[in-house]
């Protein structure tokens, strides 16, 4: 696949291609994108995806912060793995957020010389999303550009959405969510400065600051995580929330536990990957009583890791 940015100085081919915002680049996106290819090679057209760089709520929304499964590195690089030839970073602004849906498809018609565009399921654009797959394939027909309507997957079934899999993480729901994306939920974060209690009580912690502001912190609560540092995969405990047994106040924390490890890692970068949830956040009468659920949340995540890697 080849990415492109503006201003698209690239000679780009006839092409049939697909348009959204892809966050997460989950199973039902990659249903979607196999779905164009297949249409590419029907008619033996190049194959394209257009996403766009920045969340569109936060150009017309002043001061909105999305909760995104994949801020744009991530994103980008998920689409990468695609098999579609191109990739097109298509800058929302203002101005296309004033356009209806016939002059919004005009433009792609025309900028990018797309012969047919495949509509996701449930897919809407235009000023104020009113106009519908009926009235797509009418302007479609007046521009000279087929419109297809492509069909959801399904699983458990559900439709397979963003917004599903974010709802399955604000419940903390991570294997089905994970399930759905097709890969671990994942945090990249520095390890910053933090309290410096859990060395105290024998589990010690790198406190996680995550690099995309924007990223969807899932449910408070203990988790099982495996953590990269570098190219080495270590198992984990991961606890978000405001650890209330030690009244460390009403900022929330992300703290990782290393099994198996000893060693300075501040400043440095960790991939964390979800694998399950054990339980939600408590308060507990004692820090002896802290320790004695560490250690059976310890267990539980060897457990439930060593289940995952069957």
């Amino acid at each position: 696949m080849k990415m492109l940015t503006p201003p698209y100085t690239d000679a780009l081919p006839p092409l049939v291609a697909t348009i959204g915002c892809f966050d997460g680049v989950h199973r039902g996106h990659r249903f979607l994108i196999e779905q164009v290819c297949a249409e590419a090679a029907r008619r033996q057209l190049a194959s394209a995806l257009i996403t766009f760089p920045v969340h569109p709520r936060q150009v017309m929304q002043s001061g909105y912060c999305p909760q995104l499964l994949s801020c744009l590195s991530q994103k980008t690089e998920l689409l990468l793995c695609q098999p579609a030839d191109y990739c097109l970073l298509f800058p929302f602004t203002q101005e296309l957020s004033l356009l209806s849906a016939r002059d919004f498809m005009r433009q792609l018609h025309d900028r990018f010389h797309i012969q047919v565009l495949v509509i996701g399921y449930d897919h809407r654009f235009g000023h104020n999303r009113r106009e519908g797959f009926e009235d797509y394939c009418r302007y479609g027909d007046e521009l000279g550009m087929e419109v297809v309507q492509a069909a959801p997957l399904r699983m458990d079934g559900v439709s397979v959405s963003s917004s599903l899999i974010r709802d399955l993480l604000r419940k903390g729901d991570v294997q089905r969510a994970n399930r759905f994306l097709g890969y671990p939920y994942y945090l990249n974060g520095q390890v910053v400065s933090g309290h410096q209690i859990g060395r105290t009580l024998g589990f010690p912690t790198a406190n996680l600051q995550p690099l995309c502001a924007e990223k969807l912190i899932p449910a408070h609560g203990a988790y099982a995580v495996y953590v990269y540092l570098g190219d080495t995969r270590y198992r984990g405990i991961m606890n978000i929330g405001h650890r209330p047994t030690l009244d460390n106040g009403p900022q929330a924390s992300i703290e990782v536990h290393i099994l198996d490890f000893a060693g300075d890692i501040y400043h440095h970068s960790l991939k964390v990957e979800l694998m399950a949830y054990l339980r939600p956040e408590q308060r507990f009468p004692s820090t002896e009583a802290l320790v004695e659920q560490l250690e059976k949340d310890r267990l539980q995540a060897i457990g439930l890791l060593e289940e995952t890697s069957r």
